[in-house]
């Protein structure tokens, strides 16, 4: 029996990471890739494959399935699903023929709400926490734009089957997809959150690139504004972070292209729906549950909703 992965989502982190899965295991007896894309990602994948774009390279690969069918795509094995966080319920319950209760879900959307969310919908399910690290953007329907030199996967879970996640491991692995099989999971995906929900609520607030917020004093206030609201609520739900991380995440910006920004502001300047549930309202949230004041995270809440009802 083949193992059947699912890809939902063929974005930056879905397009990327689906493309060196399905790369590897084109020929494969024992693995099959599908691609699950609608629109005119869809056509332009089916019709003329993925590309893959690098500083190094230029790679375009076929999967077996690409569809948003169910009955094409049918029973998985894995699910990777690299959606908008604005679109999980929808995406997933529209897949529900093709999840059986031995399906493994790995979440890897921004955010640290969605496997809670999944696990809402699918309650028998194998849900893994997981995050990546990677600056890659959709360049056109079907093609990716990897800009940055960092790509890394991280996954874990409590309670999962530790033999399905390290067939997984061995399935990144072979696919030469660095990734990291994490006891303290929990801990890295509120980590890798603390870096993208202030880089997308500092970029959207200030319209600025990541080498415009480290040039400008008043962006580089709001980015550590914003770092220490958040590390507190992480501190106050007893997660350990980095005792540096505030450094360690302005380090980490310093290393990317500067006119590079968040996926967010991205979709922001395109006129686009934005993860603002996720990346902003959820710390102002956490905020009130925990008694954490969040007085910047609540001014980049309320000047981008008000953005989010004029423009959206």
């Amino acid at each position: 029996m083949k193992t059947r992965i699912g890809i939902l989502g063929l974005g930056g982190v879905g397009g990327y990471f689906g493309g060196l899965l399905a790369k590897e295991y084109q020929e494969s007896e024992e693995i099959e890739i599908v691609f699950i894309a609608r629109g005119e990602t869809l056509k332009v994948v089916s019709e003329a494959g993925l590309k893959i774009i690098t500083k190094d390279s230029e790679t375009v690969v076929f999967p077996k399935v690409v569809s948003n069918d169910p009955d094409v795509i049918w029973k998985l094995d894995y699910l990777i699903c690299a959606t908008k966080t604005y679109d999980i319920e929808e995406s997933l319950l529209a897949l529900a023929k093709c999840i059986k209760k031995s399906t493994v879900i790995l979440p890897l959307y921004n955010g640290v709400d969605a496997p809670e969310r999944i696990r809402t919908l699918f309650p028998d399910n194998e849900v893994l926490d997981g995050c990546v690290y990677i600056f890659s953007m959709i360049e056109s329907p079907g093609v990716i734009n990897n800009v940055g030199s960092l790509q890394r996967v991280f996954f874990g879970s409590e309670t999962a089957s530790i033999s399905k996640m390290k067939a997984l491991q061995t399935i990144f692995k072979d696919a030469n997809i660095e990734s990291y099989l994490v006891e303290d999971i929990e801990d890295t995906v509120w980590e890798k959150f603390v870096f993208i929900s202030v880089l997308a609520s500092a970029t959207c607030y200030l319209n600025y690139n990541i080498g415009e917020i480290l040039e400008s004093q008043n962006g580089r206030n709001v980015y550590v504004s914003l770092m220490n609201e958040i590390t507190m609520i992480a501190a106050v739900k007893g997660l350990k972070l980095p005792d540096d991380i505030i450094m360690q995440t302005i380090l980490k910006l310093e290393k990317t292209p500067k006119d590079t920004t968040s996926s967010m502001h991205r979709d922001m300047l395109a006129g686009r729906n934005i993860e603002l549930a996720s990346l902003t309202e959820f710390v102002v949230n956490e905020g009130l549950k925990y008694e954490v004041e969040t007085p910047t995270y609540q001014l980049v809440l309320d000047k981008l909703s008000n953005y989010n009802k004029a423009e959206i």
